[in-house]
């Protein structure tokens, strides 16, 4: 049969392997006269069939070879005792892994066949035990046996690779050879036993860029100078075959994505060679007047491109800087511009790369120039002063009309408007100045003093004639120069003193030192002199030193002062000032004379003193307070007497609290009127007991209550109440005319009815229509007679 001739051939070399041990096992079982089991492997070469007779196990494994897939199962092997005569009486059973389900032996011949397909990834051998029983009785004849059946591998697993797609990157321009990185495939089947598992990697796509190991999958650059700037992204696939990689093995395939990084060899250049620009003279310092940009077909920091300016004559007058998110440099004006003196200007502009790789050194340099040509354009511009700022000086007292000086601006434009000028009234609200609008002299309309102002800080403005908003503004600072038209005064009010008890020893002997002040400038002040009047130069009682320091000593001259015959003396004094032409004034200093102790002290110089002292004694003194103080007392009296008339005129105990009775027949606000008045108030059952006396008069004779008013008890009812007050008022002799205060403006919250008060009326003449009231009824009839139509007034007259 066909299963034979598949397998009868390494049945017989397993046979064949394990001859000399079987031949020594079938030994020693003979010797020892035991019945032995043996394997009988028929081998299909020419039909033959080999008997091995008297021997033990003459197998240790069987082989069988995976993923069969033929119509009949598979011979394995055959089992067979040296005591089986071929009668049948010897039956065989088989046990172990797969025994049964995958395995199964005729229990008769002892053939085993494999029934299924068997793998060799998922299983590589089956442990099986083989043993003779007699078939009447299942007596064993012989031991159990042990015994493997291995699956023998054959190349039916393609081989896989770990990822099935793999992602490497590489720097552009690379060495050949340089390598990208390594693909592992593996392969299920039996490495030791064949070539089914020797795999070899081969490139099927991506050739001639890169190549690819045999042996070990190392991926590699097969060209010099790959660029990325013309192609970035290469596709390789690679391929693992077993068996060696010779025909008939199986492959598997990964894909590889190369991508180049960049490097920086490539150099920035201009697209062009000649950039044109404009800016207004009127643009301010730091205003962006264009931008040019430097190609780099490189990316990330090899890209970056740095600019400058290097030549030009606007170097002074503009500044390029880098935007390193667009690339791009901004070429800013720097200074101010101004069309009538240059028109345009010319740059020279470099691009640079910021990071250059050493290695490609060679392909630099890696900088381009460009020529940036900038036109300026003329603008509107407002006057300009011909200095920033302007100083005058005018003196003081100048007469009205006094030119302070002149500004002077013009029309930078090449029309040249004509300008005129003002004074920003805001810096001179007392209006000093006045500007002459078509030539700007500056005068005076007011006489300046320079004691008031030193200074005075104005500000003139500039238009052109024909263009109101083109204004410019220029401070002008005035000085108030000082003249002497200030006389010296004392410094201070000075109070002067001298002792009655002045004895020849001090005589000539400053008592006072004085000074004097000068509201003019320096120059018209110090130094001062001071001197007496000519008429009392020879003064008896008192002398002038000038100390030449801008301060003068008083002197005595004589002793032997009296309060009773003078207490004051007033001294005149010259003080002359430095100024050109000089200027003087006459102070008076005030000399008192005043009393003294027995020391010579001091003791008071006032005049009230001196009267005091010399008319009243301390006794006096002491009796015109006393009566000072007993009209303060009664002064106090009257007040706290008056303050008690007012308190209320019935006395009432601690903390009673009550109302006066209201009794008014007008219409309240119903339920919601609850501010007129508190019933509960009006329930006083401490009060109700008796006569109240009045506070405020004594009655001539004593109220008695009536007879036959009985106490009410603590729950009063409020009908007698108010009448026993009505009662005891109308029979009180001693009561005042007044009674209490009643109100009528209050109607309550809510009321239905409106005001009856004329005194509210939006009008003053009665041209109101008041013949509702006659639908009112009897009760308003009064009123409707009173506020009636004019006609029914005239008829009734």
């Amino acid at each position: 049969p066909k299963m034979k001739e598949q397998h009868c051939l390494p049945v017989a070399l397993l046979c064949l392997g394990v001859l000399s041990c079987s031949q020594v096992l079938g030994t020693e079982r003979l010797s020892h006269g035991s019945p032995s089991l043996h394997g009988h492997l028929e081998k299909g070469k020419e039909g033959q069939l080999l008997h091995r007779s008297k021997r033990g196990w003459v197998w240790n494994q069987f082989f069988v070879i995976e993923e069969y897939t033929g119509p009949d199962p598979v011979l394995v092997g055959r089992l067979h005792s040296d005591i089986d005569s071929g009668d049948g009486n010897i039956k065989y059973i088989l046990s172990g892994e797969g025994a049964g389900i995958i395995f199964v032996i005729d229990d008769k011949s002892g053939n085993i066949h494999a029934t299924k397909t068997l793998d060799r990834e998922e299983r590589a051998q089956y442990t099986l035990t083989a043993q003779a029983v007699d078939r009447n009785t299942n007596r064993p004849l012989e031991p159990p046996s042990e015994f493997i059946v291995k699956v023998q591998d054959i190349n039916d697993n393609p081989p896989e690779f770990l990822h099935e797609n793999y992602h490497a990157n590489v720097p552009e321009r690379s060495n050949v050879g340089t390598s990208v990185i390594q693909v592992t495939a593996s392969d299920a089947d039996d490495p030791t036993y064949g070539n089914s598992a020797k795999l070899v990697y081969s490139i099927l796509e991506g050739q001639p860029y890169f190549s690819v190991e045999a042996q070990t999958g190392i991926i590699r650059t097969a060209l010099p100078n790959m660029d990325r700037e013309a192609k970035e992204e290469y596709h390789v696939v690679i391929q693992a075959k077993d068996m060696g990689g010779h025909m008939g093995g199986l492959s598997g395939t990964t894909k590889v994505t190369i991508t180049l990084t960049d490097v920086n060899d490539n150099p920035p250049k201009f697209p062009q060679s000649v950039y044109q620009m404009s800016v207004s003279e009127a643009a301010v310092p730091g205003e962006e007047v264009g931008r040019v940009k430097a190609k780099d077909p490189d990316i990330g920091e090899n890209g970056l491109v740095a600019y400058s300016i290097i030549d030009g004559d606007g170097m002074d007058m503009f500044e390029i800087t880098t935007d390193y998110e667009t690339q791009e440099g901004v070429v800013k004006l720097k200074k101010t511009l101004d069309y009538e003196t240059k028109k345009s200007y010319s740059l020279k502009v470099e691009a640079a790369n910021v990071h250059i790789d050493p290695k490609f050194i060679s392909n630099g340099p890696f900088k381009d120039t460009v020529t940036v040509k900038i036109a300026v354009e003329d603008a509107d511009e407002p006057p300009v002063f011909l200095k920033p700022s302007y100083i005058f000086e005018v003196q003081e007292n100048a007469a009205s009309g006094t030119v302070v000086g002149k500004v002077h601006a013009k029309d930078p434009d090449a029309a040249n408007s004509a300008i005129r000028y003002s004074i920003d009234r805001h810096t001179d609200l007392e209006r000093y100045f006045v500007i002459n609008a078509e030539d700007g002299n500056i005068k005076t309309i007011k006489t300046l003093d320079r004691e008031e102002m030193a200074w005075h800080n104005i500000s003139v403005f500039a238009v052109e004639v024909y263009k109101q908003h083109q204004e410019a503004k220029v401070p002008v600072a005035i000085k108030v120069i000082d003249v002497n038209d200030n006389a010296p005064k004392f410094a201070e009010a000075y109070d002067a003193f001298v002792s009655v008890c002045l004895q020849s020893a001090f005589l000539l002997q400053q008592f006072i030192t004085i000074s004097a002040d000068d509201k003019d400038d320096s120059a018209n002040g110090p130094r001062f002199i001071f001197s007496l009047p000519p008429e009392i130069i020879h003064n008896p009682n008192f002398t002038l030193r000038d100390n030449r320091d801008n301060t003068a000593s008083v002197l005595v001259r004589r002793e032997g002062f009296s309060r009773q015959k003078q207490d004051l003396y007033l001294l005149p004094i010259v003080i002359s000032d430095g100024g050109v032409p000089p200027l003087s004034s006459t102070n008076t200093l005030s000399i008192r004379v005043c009393g003294c102790d027995g020391g010579g002290s001091l003791l008071s110089c006032s005049a009230e003193a001196y009267a005091l002292s010399a008319g009243l004694s301390t006794g006096a003194l002491i009796a015109i307070l006393a009566c000072i103080v007993i009209l303060l007392v009664i002064v106090v009296l009257f007040v706290t007497l008056k303050r008690q008339k007012k308190e209320p005129l019935i006395v009432f105990e601690e903390e009673d609290v009550r109302e006066n009775i209201i009794t008014y027949d007008d219409e309240g606000g119903g339920e919601e009127d609850t501010e007129a008045f508190d019933i509960a108030t009006l329930q006083n059952p401490d009060g109700i007991n008796g006569f109240m006396p009045r506070k405020d008069i004594k009655p001539e004779y004593q109220y008695l209550p009536r007879p036959g008013l009985r106490p009410a008890p603590n729950s009063v009812d409020v009908d007698d109440f108010i009448n026993t007050r009505i009662q005891e008022a109308d029979n009180d002799p001693t009561a005042p005319p007044y009674d209490s205060i009643q109100i009528y403006g209050y109607e309550g919250r809510g009321s239905v009815a409106g005001s009856l008060s004329s005194l509210e009326s939006a009008t003053t003449d009665s041209d109101l229509d008041y013949d509702y009231l006659q639908n009112w009824g009897p009760r308003f009839k009064k009123l409707a007679d009173l506020y009636g139509s004019k006609d029914t007034f005239d008829d009734d007259s």
